[in-house]
C-alpha cells in the first residue's frame, strides 16, 4: 500500500465525517458557537466562586491547625494535672478501702474464732 492512498483514504474518510457530523448537528454553527460561548461565560463566576470557598476553607483549616498547635501544650498540661489529682484522690480511698477490708477480714477471723470455742 502506497503512503499517498492512505493518505488519500485518510483524508476523504475525515471530509465524511465532518460532513456528516455538520449535518446531523441540532444547532448551527453559529448557534453551537453562541451556546459554548454563553455557557463558558456562565460557568466562571461559579468556578470563581468554587475558588473562593476553597481558599476561605484552606484559611480556616490553616488558623484552626495553628490554635489547635498553641492550644495543645495547655491542653495537655491541664490534663496531666486533672490526672495526677485523680491518682491523689484514688490513692487515698484506695488505703481506705485496704484499711477497712483488712478490718473486715480481722473481724471475720475472730468471729470463726469465736463460732470455733462456742462449738467445743
Amino acid at each position: 500500500m502506497k503512503a499517498s492512498s492512505f493518505f488519500l483514504g485518510l483524508v476523504v474518510g475525515a471530509a465524511g465525517s465532518a460532513a456528516a457530523v455538520l449535518l446531523s448537528a441540532p444547532q448551527t454553527g453559529k448557534e453551537l458557537r453562541y451556546s459554548v460561548k454563553s455557557s463558558s461565560d456562565n460557568m466562571k463566576p461559579k468556578i470563581e466562586d468554587v475558588k473562593a470557598k476553597t481558599n476561605d476553607l484552606k484559611a480556616s483549616v490553616k488558623h484552626l491547625v495553628n490554635e489547635a498547635k498553641a492550644r495543645f501544650p495547655e491542653v495537655a498540661d491541664e490534663l496531666k494535672t486533672s490526672v495526677d489529682v485523680w491518682n491523689r484522690d484514688t490513692e487515698l480511698n484506695r488505703e481506705r478501702i485496704q484499711k477497712r477490708v483488712q478490718q473486715i477480714q480481722t473481724s471475720i477471723a475472730e468471729l470463726e474464732q469465736a463460732v470455733g470455742s462456742i462449738k467445743k
